[in-house]
């Protein structure tokens, strides 16, 4: 099994990826997880991704790409995979689908789940990150006990600077103008099934096992 979800940032793709993850036993690949991994490493090729991802700004093609080739060549993605955030663009498409054809593959479903902008905002603007053990919180969904500490650690709660709303709103402005279009692209293509984004994870979690037509149930060596 072999699937792309797109969404705008906040959509709640990652958590969907994990649960569609443990659901076929196929690996969750995630662009931005591969790109904060790099980040952290501190070089010099991570510095250069964090000066985009600081400002908002999609990371360039190539970058991506080679992260995303790397990723495919582990063994557990040999199966399948549930692709996160990649791609972003109509050219990253493209290459992909080269990529997989070379390779005597292709893909299964595209699901694009859908979300109003000030969602968006709201969903993302409210995250906080711990600094000493990285736990995630929502100033509305999911606060800490006690504001701007961590209930795991005690460590101080920050937002990082591409949750801030003046980022969000320009990933939001970018993923309007470079990755809508994928949306005709793989309508043509047939692969494309769009679902409503807001609700609880399980309720999206149904409507994406319903677009794609039971795919959940058939084996992931498909």
């Amino acid at each position: 099994m072999r699937v792309v979800l797109l969404g705008p940032p906040g959509a709640g793709k990652g958590t969907q990826a994990q649960a569609l993850s443990a659901l076929w036993g196929i690996p969750q690949i995630a662009s931005g997880d591969l790109l904060r991994a790099v980040v952290r490493e501190d070089s010099e090729l991570g510095r250069e991704a964090a000066s985009y991802m600081d400002r908002g700004q999609l990371v360039p093609d190539e970058f991506v790409l080679k992260l995303i080739a790397e990723r495919f060549r582990k063994k557990d993605a040999h199966c399948g995979f549930i692709l996160d955030g990649f791609p972003r663009n109509v050219s990253q498409a493209e290459a992909l689908a080269a990529g997989l054809e070379r390779a005597g593959l292709k893909l299964d479903k595209v699901v694009a789940v859908t979300l109003p902008d000030e969602e968006v905002v709201k969903r993302i603007s409210g995250r906080r990150t711990c600094k000493n053990c990285a736990a995630m919180y929502h100033v509305v969904f999911e606060p800490s006990a006690k504001p701007g500490v961590c209930d795991k650690c005690g460590g101080e709660l920050y937002q990082r600077e591409d949750d801030a709303e003046e980022t969000v709103r320009e990933r939001i402005k970018v993923y309007d103008a470079m990755t809508l279009p994928l949306l005709d692209y793989y309508e043509r293509l047939g692969l494309l099934a769009q679902v409503d984004g807001m609700g609880r994870p399980d309720e999206v979690e149904k409507r994406i096992l319903s677009a794609v037509n039971g795919a959940g149930a058939q084996s992931a060596q498909s």
